[in-house]
């Protein structure tokens, strides 16, 4: 399955016989807290899920944004109306990161049907609401395993026998600014 799709063919899905879960997930690092930008209006029946709060543990040794518990998350998954069965598709303000988070972390406890909207709520050319869903409670029961996951020794011996990718801005690869992290620069 595409790990993409469309505006258009989220438009068409959304009015078709089994529209998927839909996930707003919209979060800037460093920038303000996406709630409100989410309140202001989102495309109909998505609902929010926070970045730093539902989609990561606390900060801590394990980094800014460690995996969250899988029971917290499908917790998370469950009140946002998300199925074992359900097509799932995340969407953020438009560079993808949150919204992919999103897609790995469904991919990686399980769930089989889940797309990030290319371009995000940017290219959404079809009616906003500021009404906040209630859906009925999904079913989703995260088995965690169905993707990969490194550690960073693992990430670490990747990045020297094979390819690790940095999908940072360059000068934060560089070493150049880091806004956020301790330290700068890359594996």
């Amino acid at each position: 399955m595409n790990p993409i799709i469309t505006a258009t063919e989220l438009a068409s899905e959304l009015s078709g016989p089994r529209p998927p879960v839909l996930l707003d997930i919209r979060w800037q690092l460093g920038g303000p807290h996406g709630r409100s930008d989410y309140e202001a209006g989102h495309i109909p029946g998505a609902v929010f899920v926070d970045l730093d709060a539902e989609l990561a543990a606390p900060p801590g040794a394990g980094g800014r944004h460690p995996l969250p518990e899988p029971e917290a998350f499908g917790a998370v998954m469950r009140r946002a109306g998300v199925s074992a069965d359900s097509p799932v598709v995340a969407y953020d303000g438009g560079q993808g990161w949150a919204a992919a988070r999103a897609w790995w972390l469904l991919r990686w406890t399980g769930h089989a049907d889940v797309r990030v909207l290319d371009g995000g709520l940017a290219v959404w050319t079809g009616p906003l609401e500021t009404k906040v869903p209630d859906p009925s409670e999904g079913t989703f029961t995260p088995a965690p395993g169905a993707l990969p996951l490194l550690d960073a020794d693992a990430a670490a011996g990747l990045a020297r026998s094979g390819v690790l990718l940095d999908a940072r801005a360059a000068e934060r690869y560089r070493g150049d600014v880091e806004p956020i992290d301790r330290v700068g620069g890359h594996i």
